[in-house]
């Protein structure tokens, strides 16, 4: 297993058994319990688990979706490719809406120094673009939505913010979807995340998806909006021939990074 796929297993492991310990891990996963014992640091600064003698613990409830921190490891280097990608969509000086998730969290930190507005759905990428790290020099200015604020995602939720992105007029939305397929477009695993993305990219003269192939065929039970709402989709390379041919049915435009 490489690194994403150890820490996907450990993950999985741990929604299921609550308590793991570093041998079992060394057993399921092939690795050595140097690199088990790296994999479970790396884990526990992203809030996935906590470290206890000879192994750790669950911070997930049985049955709960993975923690911000787990899915942020997921497809890291794809992530920011994609975030790369989308970042040279945009102009600047134009008004962009960006969807919170961790491919959105990526898409800001190319946006830091960017001349925007941007209006982002979680504290986590207000804080990428307004907090230290890079030198003094252009930001976006922000525009803050307001709303009701997720835990551990930190994400803007809620009628108030709907309202508030309605109110408003963005030349781009980037969306990340949780799932998005043929039949059913763009999901979200809950109604009230749905009800946000389809304010954004219902406001935005230009959508762009962003979310790597993961996503495609995947199961999530609000639908945001059918694909003929996308203009253009940034994701990885594994869409087959006959799937780039079946988005572009939907007048979609893929862009491969």
């Amino acid at each position: 297993m490489n690194t994403d796929e150890r820490h996907r297993r450990i993950g999985e492991i741990l929604r299921v058994r609550e308590h793991v310990t570093v041998d079992d891990l060394i057993a399921e996963c092939g690795a050595s319990g140097a690199t088990i014992r790296r994999d479970l640091d790396v884990l526990e600064l992203h809030g996935v688990l906590r470290r206890v003698h000879g192994g750790a613990r669950s911070l997930v409830l049985r049955g709960e979706n993975p923690e911000y921190g787990q899915r942020e490891l997921e497809d890291h280097a794809v992530k920011v490719r994609i975030a790369a990608g989308v970042a040279g969509l945009l102009k600047d000086r134009s008004h962009v809406w960006l969807d919170s998730g961790t491919t959105a969290t990526e898409v800001a930190r190319q946006l830091e120094q960017r001349d925007l507005t941007l209006m982002p759905m979680s504290l986590r990428a207000v804080n990428v673009i307004s907090g230290g790290g890079a030198a003094a020099g252009r930001r976006p200015d922000l525009i803050l939505p307001g709303g009701s604020l997720i835990r551990g995602e930190l994400s803007f939720r809620g009628p108030m913010a709907e309202s508030n992105i309605r109110s408003l007029r963005f030349d781009t939305a980037v969306v990340t979807p949780c799932a998005l397929n043929l039949r059913d477009g763009l999901l979200a695993h809950d109604l009230d995340d749905a009800a946000v993305k389809r304010a954004g990219l219902e406001s935005a003269a230009r959508v762009v998806v962003a979310c790597s192939g993961t996503k495609w065929n995947a199961s999530a039970v609000a639908l945001v909006a059918s694909l003929d709402a996308v203009d253009v989709l940034v994701t990885d390379t594994r869409f087959s021939p006959e799937e780039l041919g079946q988005l572009a049915q939907h007048s979609v435009e893929v862009v491969n990074v």
